[in-house]
């Protein structure tokens, strides 16, 4: 694939003008291209041609060079979108920001992060284990930073967060280092069907070269058999484990281990990493820690960066304190699955959930739920929600989020427990009554400080 230079002078179709789009098209007009935008929401579209850009039409297409699709465009499921489609037919290559961005930057050395869950934290914490180191490093991709925002230096190392739809428009892309950390049905409306997710998260390793390394954690069916595969190709995965020890980088003894010629070597007490709380961050640790060692990192200098690591906001992030009650951000738990990793990591709940569901159901939540002590349940998931939970947990429909805060605290002062927690972590998508995730966690942190507040002045 051409870099963004070879389209100086030539129509480029940018096609999705969200973070990733308007930064593709920014990039392209400063390399002397000629972008042409398509966004299906006209107010979107307008904003984007107001900043710099003109929009594009139907009849445009054939004359154009290249068509960048932005993630969440879709290329198969339910249906392709129609512009894809109209390119296809006339012949116009279509790609996704990374792949583009790759070739522009071929010398650039860059890992590549996916799985279900745990793919922001895992690329956040690799890319400050190696600062802490003092290499150069830099997270973007999914984790909220376009890839055409940044523009390396030489010698930079960029740790990229890859969402199945990202690696679903990847053709080209090479990650020197690729990690794989866990799989779950997720996105099933996009790519089909289970397979067609799968298929979609394996380009991650597609571009790989000879000495180009792999690292899976193998804490589920799929994620075992992957590295199997990879073993039996002679790709020698390094397989990591949130739970296990009998790996290169697991967890012994409630501490992060990874073992050398000398047997097993003490990293990190888990328990001194309150912003990696759960079996789940044991994971991501495990991973980052594996792709640190690689490029050389001192298992000293990685305990380091472990403890200081800050942590990504509404990522099991305790938002605020009343009493003994903690109160706990997970609103990034948009499926059952990572559900199951927030409710496994406390023993007296307050659950706050709901949404929009995901295909699937909630199965995934059954080993969990012993530890809820009640659910708070909002959106338009909570009667299906309230279905699942019948005679397992007390559950109260509340419909929205500013009335599952108190009422949630309210129950969890009535306890007798020593450390009750009110969760969000919901187990669903946020978009029936917030913009996106963030929003919501958002919503529930301030949510929380009224409380706090209004305690603080009664006790006045």
């Amino acid at each position: 694939m051409k870099g963004i230079g070879a389209y100086r002078g030539k129509r480029v179709g940018v096609l999705g003008l969200g973070r990733s789009g308007r930064a593709v098209a920014r990039a392209l007009r400063a390399a002397g291209a000629d972008p042409l935008l398509y966004d299906d929401d006209p107010a979107t579209l307008d904003a984007a041609c107001t900043a710099g850009g003109r929009p594009g039409a139907a009849a445009d297409l054939p004359d154009l060079a290249l068509l960048v699709a932005s993630p969440g465009v879709p290329l198969t499921h339910p249906a392709p979108h129609p512009l894809i489609e109209d390119a296809r037919r006339a012949g116009v290559p279509v790609c996704g920001d990374v792949d583009l961005f790759a070739a522009t930057y071929p010398e650039t050395f860059l890992i590549g992060v996916t799985g279900t869950n745990g793919k922001s934290t895992t690329t956040a914490l690799i890319a400050h284990l190696l600062a802490a180191a003092g290499l150069p490093a830099e997270a973007a991709g999914n984790i909220g930073r376009p890839v055409f925002d940044l523009e390396p230096a030489p010698g930079t190392i960029l740790v990229l967060e890859l969402s199945s739809f990202q690696l679903d428009l990847s053709r080209e892309l090479r990650c020197r280092i690729a990690v794989w950390l866990n799989l779950e049905p997720d996105h099933l409306d996009r790519h089909g069907d289970l397979d067609g997710y799968i298929a979609a998260k394996r380009r991650l390793f597609a571009g790989q070269r000879p000495g180009d390394r792999a690292v899976v954690a193998v804490d589920d069916d799929v994620s075992r058999a992957l590295a199997e595969e990879l073993e039996a190709a002679g790709r020698a995965p390094i397989r990591v484990s949130g739970s296990r020890a009998d790996v290169e980088v697991g967890v012994a003894d409630g501490w992060l281990v990874a073992r050398s010629e000398g047997g097993l070597r003490r990293i990190a007490e888990l328990a001194g990493l309150p912003r990696l709380r759960g079996r789940h961050n044991h994971q991501n640790a495990a991973a980052a820690f594996a792709v640190a060692r690689l490029l050389g990192v001192d298992g000293a200098v990685a305990a380091r960066g472990l403890a200081s690591f800050p942590g990504l906001p509404h990522r099991m992030r305790e938002v605020g304190r009343l009493g003994r009650i903690r109160f706990i951000d997970d609103s990034k738990a948009t499926n059952p699955a990572a559900a199951g990793r927030s409710l496994a990591s406390f023993s007296e709940i307050y659950w706050i959930a709901g949404g929009r569901a995901k295909p699937g159901g909630f199965g995934a939540l059954e080993p969990h739920l012993g530890n809820i002590r009640a659910a708070f349940l909002i959106g338009e998931a909570a009667p299906e929600l309230a279905r699942f939970l019948e005679g397992r947990v007390p559950a109260e429909m509340v419909g929205e989020l500013a009335r599952a805060v108190p009422a949630a605290a309210r129950a969890a002062d009535r306890s007798e427990g020593e450390a009750p927690v009110v969760l969000l972590a919901p187990a669903c998508a946020s978009f029936d009554q917030f913009t996106d995730f963030e929003a919501r966690g958002r919503a529930f942190a301030a949510l929380v400080a009224e409380l706090a507040s209004a305690a603080a002045g009664g006790a006045a």
